[in-house]
């Protein structure tokens, strides 16, 4: 109350000697507060409006919706029961944002995180060394696509992004780090990381093993960011990305060079990956600020930018990135570019699919959040309407045909959340993140497990470049 009358009072003098008023004062300290708890220096920033926090309550209707009653887990679909190490990471930025918007209460964030600290301690591994690429929400064991019991391998991309918001959650909500550090210390990363950071996957199919080399250009940096997080070495990986660059529209756009022969992906510039980057990441390396000798918040820049230009050139209104669908092609690489073409999709099975272009949902609040102006104002009038009140946000709407693609996902309403979560509290991963049970366990030389963890292998000689 004192501080109530002192703050009117002020406001009173300020009103004899400044004509702007009271409400411009107290409102230019109310932004100065909002600055100040946004971490970084890019992107929109302050508190949720009205609206906003309605977008925000949609979005968690999804996961009210797809929650497992019996373990805590959630559907990667809408009723659909699998789920990826990619969803666990998302639903983990999810269960933050809601709680941090008081769409729940500590008690139900603290029962819905003591479920999958659970799971994760106690889930099977593939090969017993790291997380399956898919597991069952109401059994909690390792499937295959066709959602049948089998171990059918890992993915060393989607155990980096779990592994960064496992420090995120730890960071910002310390009792539970304990139990992610033991959930860890489970795992063994030999065959998943070398002492560069390259990554390694393997996939199982007819009684085949093979192991083979992980990632594209912003994928594989976000996953590379989360084994530094934990202390592992990918240097290498962040410092020398390969890759080319295409003129679209007059913007020299990046994109993956390596021979998809090789990698088994597209070779593409997508929005998604740099998105994440710079709201989880900062677009940096994690504990040091190297960028290493390529500029990546300037790569997101010119991808964002030859969206932008398409718009103002050809009227097009355009928010591209991969996404997945519960009917054939079932996952679609839908980019600025892709196979040697601007504006091209492809499916996973390698044909394209012109008419499944999509504005799509998670790249539109992406870029609204990242890129603030007119035309991201403009997307956002676009995606607005997709959504079921009771339901969720839809994936998006369809570029040749404007039609709703009314699909239901776990990943694109965490991210409406998560991208509510940047504009509030600014880059997710902190330059310092706490250190506890593991780091303890790794320091003692006479009792290491053997697992080829940060402590028991020999560092990357990689040179490190200062961040600009």
């Amino acid at each position: 109350m004192l501080r109530r009358r002192a703050l009117s009072a002020a406001c009173a003098l300020a009103v004899g000697v400044f004509m702007t008023g009271c409400g411009v004062v107290s409102g230019q300290f109310a932004k100065a507060k909002d600055a100040a708890l946004h971490e970084g220096s890019h992107g929109r920033y302050g508190r949720l409006t009205a609206q906003e926090l309605q977008w925000a309550k949609v979005a968690w209707r999804y996961f009210e919706n797809n929650t497992n009653p019996d373990n805590g887990l959630v559907n990667s679909f809408d009723r659909y029961p699998t789920f990826s190490m990619w969803h666990v990471a998302d639903y983990m930025a999810a269960l933050a944002a809601a709680h941090d918007f008081g769409l729940i209460d500590t008690r139900e964030f603290d029962s819905r995180m003591s479920r999958l600290l659970k799971f994760l301690n106690t889930m099977d591994l593939s090969e017993g060394s790291v997380p399956n690429k898919l597991y069952n929400s109401l059994t909690g064991k390792m499937v295959s696509y066709a959602n049948q019991p089998a171990d059918i391998g890992w993915s060393a991309v989607e155990t980096g992004r779990l592994l960064t918001w496992m420090k995120i959650i730890g960071n910002r909500y310390p009792q539970y780090q304990e139990y992610f550090d033991k959930a860890v210390l489970r795992w063994n990363f030999c065959q998943v990381i070398d002492n560069c950071g390259a990554m390694f996957g393997t996939s199982r199919e007819n009684g085949q093993r093979n192991r083979y080399r992980e990632g594209r250009l912003g994928y594989e940096q976000i996953g590379a960011a989360g084994f530094a997080a934990w202390g592992f070495d990918a240097t290498r990986i962040w410092a020398e990305p390969q890759i080319e660059s295409v003129t679209i529209l007059g913007v020299r756009v990046p994109y993956d060079a390596r021979d998809p022969r090789t990698t088994g992906a597209p070779s593409s510039a997508l929005t998604m990956p740099h998105v994440l980057m710079g709201m989880e990441l900062g677009w940096r390396y994690p504990g040091t600020g190297m960028a290493g000798t390529q500029d990546y918040r300037d790569m997101a820049n010119r991808i964002y930018r030859a969206q932008e230009a398409r718009f103002r050139k050809e009227g097009v209104l355009t928010a591209r990135s991969d996404y997945q669908m519960r009917e054939p092609p079932y996952a679609v690489t839908d980019g600025v570019f892709v196979s040697g073409y601007p504006w091209n999709t492809v499916g996973s099975d390698g044909k394209e699919y012109e008419k499944l272009a999509l504005v799509s949902t998670r790249a539109a609040f992406g870029m609204w959040v990242m890129w603030p102006g007119d035309y991201t104002d403009r997307l956002m009038q676009a995606v607005q309407p997709l959504h079921h009140p009771e339901r969720g946000w839809f994936e998006g709407r369809l570029e040749h045909s404007g039609a709703a693609l009314e699909t239901l996902s776990l990943s694109t309403n965490a991210m409406v959340l998560e991208t509510l979560l940047f504009k509030v509290r600014g880059t997710l991963l902190p330059e310092k993140t706490r250190s506890g049970y593991f780091a303890r366990k790794l320091d003692d030389p006479f009792a290491r497990p053997n697992q080829c963890l940060p402590s028991e292998r020999p560092m990357c000689a990689a040179i490190l470049v200062p961040a600009r």
